[in-house]
């Protein structure tokens, strides 16, 4: 059991990759390979004219050019949309097409609009300056008021009001007579500004095109391979046995890496165009510049209480800006999968919601660490805090007196989502003890003599993982070296995954762990939607788990058949396959080398039951700097019901990990576009404030609470990768309200829009 289930398992991945032994797709080259070069628009809105492309061929190294009339000649299809969702009149979603190059017309600063190939980086991109491309500068908006505005310009003319789509959720009329009868509204205006993912690897992507066979294989860095494949065979109209995608190591995703990007499809275009390997890193400029944005939301949200502190009704009003190009993933993580959570741990069932799309000429939102499920909490979380201030209640008595108990569990909440597991007051009761809640007022005097505010945030909530794809395949090979090999469809993007996999193959075999091998990342391998939304341990890490038993059942079988007996007179422990009763036993190992393949193999496919719930209460202490406004996080505590842990090692670094992003989010984090002229402003690290090792002054306090495992999935796991991001942001700025509220600026609190950066709090609290 030493490698098993619930021990602190070192990654198995990491000595290779601190020896330096790591393979990201930049460290992989082919002979004859060219590198691509972008040329992007510098302008945020502007209708394209004639692009000259004569010098840039002429320069040394050059093999080909290729603008948006080369791809639309060659027949190349635009990205898809954000099909399903409707506008207020019923039509569809209303998004302009987003060709892989810029057609007619560009839409945000930073988009392709033609790729320059060259036998060296250098000549790509000495090249992609020669390009001489005739723009007229159109008008444009960056920001949601002024997307919103009566007057403001349109991105897209079916798109009006610039709204891409639109939906409601819940009773209007119920909510409002709960509101008429309330003791209590509350009504806040929140921002959750625009963020990057950032991750340490950019988007690379290196495609080779292979004569014989007219094969397209794809290195690159993904969370998931299967998707990108089909999305490259569908944009240039390849069968999916044409395409064939490998990631190797991968440094972080964060979501930002889901899907394919039009940049993915020119690579794999330009390589089968010329047939020869081509390259592609990203600059961190072009990250910053094209890569998805998460976040970027404006709501407006009201809670009604009655006069014992009991929600009667929730109402939010939520534009989120989605955009130049409305994706499927942006708008429903802002339209639908927020809202999934948006009442959270407590039992609220009248609802109002009304939540829009908005298109503007920024780089296109997507998937981030959470994906909704932050913004929501935080609207939430803040409205609780608010709640207890205005009203007078104990903020933990007002969570206790709303909390959905154990006893109403299967829940179903107002969104229809059905909470299988969850004993929430309990969690928050072991997290103030975890923080010595009841010890912090000593703490704030002792802070108060060294003239600082010393504030206590508190976020209670729960997430909802596996991006609704609950099925899962393994193929399990036991090879007759002593080997036995996993592949998985879920991926490795620094998670710690193929460890976790590897203790349920230990688990299930009874082998030592250096017998296991786990492959990952190989579309010739096999499909999978791959790893988002939280969804590798438990959709991935039970297909593992069933796919191993399977395995056992057909060795003992086989067993069975080589030893002359009954398959129900086997038994199986620890590698080893014995007739009870008696002294006649078969290796496992030696079993796979008398098969005529040469080895045990089964492909297993296995769905699990639905998606998981994992919730927490989080608990940040922080102090505030008067003079200067500068917030320090002082302590950090945090217990999380995971469901069954398989490594709590990895497991507390998901969570430690999830929880600096939110921090960074809450303090520092935020994407500028100036609204004059369209462009970037935090288009580097030179500008843009990430969190850094320092942000935090003490350790993290992260613990698991293991007593209400996930009925939806064998191994009683949940979902924990996304799980700090979303509660962090929430407690940091709920524990800054709680310092201004305690030194007497509670008429302050409703005003703290992230990121709380040192100007900002000197201002708030200078102010008149």
């Amino acid at each position: 059991m030493r490698f098993g289930s619930g021990q602190a398992v070192r990654r198995l991945e990491d000595e290779k990759l601190l020896e330096g032994g790591g393979r990201y797709t930049d460290d992989f080259s082919l002979p004859g390979q060219a590198w691509l070069c972008f040329v992007r628009s510098p302008y945020p809105h502007a209708r394209v004219g004639s692009i000259d492309t004569s010098a840039a061929a002429a320069m040394p190294g050059v093999l080909g050019i290729y603008t948006g009339a080369d791809l639309n000649a060659a027949n190349v299809k635009p990205m898809p949309g954000a099909a399903g969702f409707k506008r207020a009149d019923g039509s569809d979603c209303a998004t302009p097409p987003r060709h892989v190059l810029a057609l007619d017309t560009v839409r945000f600063v930073g988009e392709p609009v033609a790729m320059v190939i060259a036998g060296s980086m250098a000549q790509a991109r000495d090249a992609a300056e020669a390009v001489l491309i005739d723009y007229e500068s159109l008008p444009m908006v960056v920001d949601l008021p002024g997307a919103i505005a009566d007057d403001a310009p349109q991105v897209w003319a079916p798109a009006t009001g610039n709204i891409a789509a639109e939906m409601r959720h819940g009773n209007a009329e119920a909510t409002a007579a709960a509101f008429a009868k309330a003791a209590h509204v509350v009504a806040l205006d929140f921002v959750n500004q625009r963020v990057v993912a950032l991750t340490i690897e950019p988007r690379t992507v290196l495609a080779d095109f292979d004569t014989a066979s007219e094969r397209i294989t794809i290195r690159m860095s993904t969370q998931m391979p299967s998707g990108v494949r089909d999305s490259v065979c569908a944009a240039i109209g390849l069968a999916k046995e044409k395409v064939r995608v490998v990631v190797g190591d991968v440094g972080g995703g964060f979501g930002m890496k889901t899907g394919a990007y039009p940049e993915d499809i020119a690579v794999a275009y330009a390589a089968r165009a010329l047939q020869r390997p081509v390259k592609w890193v990203a600059d961190r400029s072009e990250e910053f510049l094209s890569s998805s944005h998460g976040r970027d939301i404006e709501a407006r949200a009201e809670l009604a209480l009655d006069d014992q502190g009991k929600i009667l009704g929730l109402r939010i009003r939520t534009h989120a800006n989605v955009g130049a190009y409305a994706t499927g993933t942006g708008v429903a993580i802002q339209l639908l999968i927020g809202p999934w959570v948006q009442t959270s741990v407590y039992d609220i069932q009248t609802i109002d919601f009304h939540f829009k799309a908005v298109l503007s000429h920024t780089a296109p939102t997507g998937a981030y660490r959470g994906a909704g499920r932050p913004e929501a909490i935080y609207t939430i979380e803040r409205l609780m805090d608010e709640a207890a201030r205005q009203t007078g209640i104990d903020r933990i008595e007002l969570r206790r007196r709303n909390f959905i108990s154990p006893a109403q569990m299967p829940y179903k909440n107002p969104m229809q989502q059905v909470y299988d597991t969850g004993a929430f007051e309990s969690v928050m009761d072991q997290a103030l003890a975890l923080a010595d809640w009841h010890g912090f007022d000593a703490r704030a005097a002792e802070s108060k003599k060294a003239g600082r505010l010393r504030g206590l945030g508190i976020a209670t909530f729960l997430e909802w993982t596996g991006g609704n794809v609950f099925e899962e395949r393994v193929t399990v090979a036991v090879r007759p070296d002593g080997i036995i090999e996993v592949f998985s469809a879920v991926n490795a993007m620094g998670q710690g995954i193929a460890t976790t996999l590897a203790q349920l193959v230990v688990d299930a075999f009874g082998v030592p762990i250096e017998q296991v091998q786990i492959v990952l990342g190989d579309t010739d391998r096999g499909d999978g939607f791959g790893s988002a939304g939280s969804r590798s341990l438990f959709t991935g890490g039970s297909a593992v788990r069933v796919g191993a038993e399977r395995t056992i059942d057909k060795g003992r079988e086989l067993a069975a058949a080589e030893l002359e007996v009954a398959a129900e007179d086997i038994q199986y422990a620890a590698g080893v396959f014995k007739v009870a009763g008696t002294d006649l036993k078969l290796d496992l190992f030696t079993l796979a080398g008398k098969q005529p393949e040469g080895q045990i193999f089964v492909d297993s496919t296995s769905t699990v039951s639905g998606p998981t719930w994992p919730n927490g209460c989080h608990i940040a202490e922080v102090e505030v700097d008067p003079p200067t406004g500068e917030i320090s996080v002082l302590t950090y505590a945090s217990v999380n019901d995971v469901g069954r842990v398989v490594n709590p090692l990895i497991v507390r670094g998901q969570l430690e990990g999830g929880a600096v992003q939110g921090i960074g989010q809450a303090l520092c984090e935020r994407v500028v576009y100036d609204t004059e002229t369209g462009q970037p402003l935090t288009g580097s690290l030179m500008d843009y404030a990430a969190p850094r090792a320092d942000i935090l002054a003490t350790m993290f306090r992260m613990e698991m609470d293991e007593s209400t495992p996930c009925k939806n999935n064998p191994l009683g796991v949940k979902g924990v990768g996304e799980l700090g991001t979303i509660g962090a942001t929430p407690a940091v700025v709920n524990a800054v309200a709680d310092a201004l509220a305690r030194n007497g600026m509670a008429a302050r609190t409703p005003h703290l829009d992230m990121p709380l950066t040192a100007d900002r709090m000197w201002k708030l609290m200078a102010a008149d």
